[in-house]
C-alpha cells in the first residue's frame, strides 16, 4: 500500500463540475454513488468504511457496497449549549476522545459546569448510539488499516475532527475523509490532519448548510441507520 500512500497523501479530491453549486445530489444514496466512483482506487485495498451516524450511514453503505469494503460506524456526538442544539462547541467520540473549541466556548460565555454537563450529555448520546448501532460487538482492529470516514457533509467539521483523533488513537494506517459536500475552509483545515479528503461539492461563503447540496433532504434517525446497517451485513 505504500504506492497508494504516496499518491494520496495530503490530497483534496473534488469534482470541478460540482464546485460551488447547490442541489447537486438527489439524496444521500445518490451522493454515496458519486463518492464511490471517486474512491474506486480503494476497491482492492482492504480499507474499512466508517460511517458517522446517523446521516452518514446511508452514504457510507452505498460506498462500502459499491467497493466491496467492510462497513462499520464511528459514533461521534457534538456538545451543544442548552439554548442552541445546532451550535457545537465540542465533540466526543466512541472511544471517549474529546475535542473542545475553547474560542467558541469563550464567545458563548459557557461556564465550566455547563461545558461539563454538555460533555456528560454527549457521552450518554454516544453510548446510546453505540448500543443501537453496534450492540455488544467490539470495534474492529484498525491498526495499520486505511480508515475511510464518511458523513453526509461537513460545515465546521468539528465532529469529524473528533473522529479523526479517535482513528489516530486506534493507530489506523491512513485516514481518509469522504463526504459529498463541505465548506471550503473546513476542507482546507482537515486536509492538514488526514491523508486525503474526497469531496465532490466544495462550497464557500456563509451561511453554509449541508442540506443545500441535496434536492431531497430529511433527518436520518437511529432506527433507520440501524436498519441500513442490518441490511448491509445480511
Amino acid at each position: 500500500m505504500s504506492d497508494m500512500t504516496s499518491r494520496f497523501a495530503g490530497k483534496i479530491v473534488e469534482l470541478p463540475q460540482y464546485r460551488g453549486k447547490t442541489r447537486v445530489f438527489d439524496d444521500r444514496r445518490g451522493a454515496g454513488a458519486v463518492l464511490a466512483e471517486m474512491l474506486e482506487d480503494f476497491r482492492p485495498s482492504g480499507a474499512i468504511v466508517l460511517a458517522i451516524p446517523a446521516g452518514g450511514v446511508p452514504v457510507a453503505a452505498c460506498v462500502a457496497s459499491a467497493l466491496g469494503l467492510e462497513l462499520d460506524v464511528a459514533v461521534v456526538s457534538k456538545m451543544t449549549p442548552p439554548w442552541n442544539s445546532e451550535v457545537g462547541y465540542g465533540a466526543i467520540a466512541f472511544d471517549q476522545t474529546v475535542l473542545l473549541n475553547d474560542a467558541l466556548i469563550a464567545d458563548l460565555g459557557l461556564t465550566d459546569s455547563q461545558v461539563k454537563q454538555g460533555m456528560i450529555d454527549a457521552a450518554k448520546k454516544v453510548k446510546r448510539r453505540l448500543q443501537a448501532l453496534r450492540g455488544d460487538r467490539p470495534m474492529p482492529d484498525l491498526s495499520g488499516r486505511t480508515a475511510i470516514l464518511v458523513d453526509d457533509g461537513l460545515a465546521s467539521g468539528f465532529t469529524m475532527r473528533a473522529a479523526v483523533a479517535a482513528m489516530k488513537k486506534a493507530q489506523a494506517g491512513r485516514i481518509v475523509v469522504a463526504v459529498p459536500t463541505a465548506h471550503g475552509d473546513t476542507v482546507a483545515g482537515l486536509s492538514a490532519v488526514v491523508s486525503a479528503i474526497y469531496c465532490p461539492n466544495i462550497r464557500r461563503g456563509w451561511p453554509y448548510a449541508v442540506a443545500d447540496a441535496y434536492r431531497q433532504w430529511r433527518d436520518v434517525d437511529e432506527s433507520e441507520a440501524a436498519e441500513i446497517l442490518r441490511e448491509f451485513h445480511h
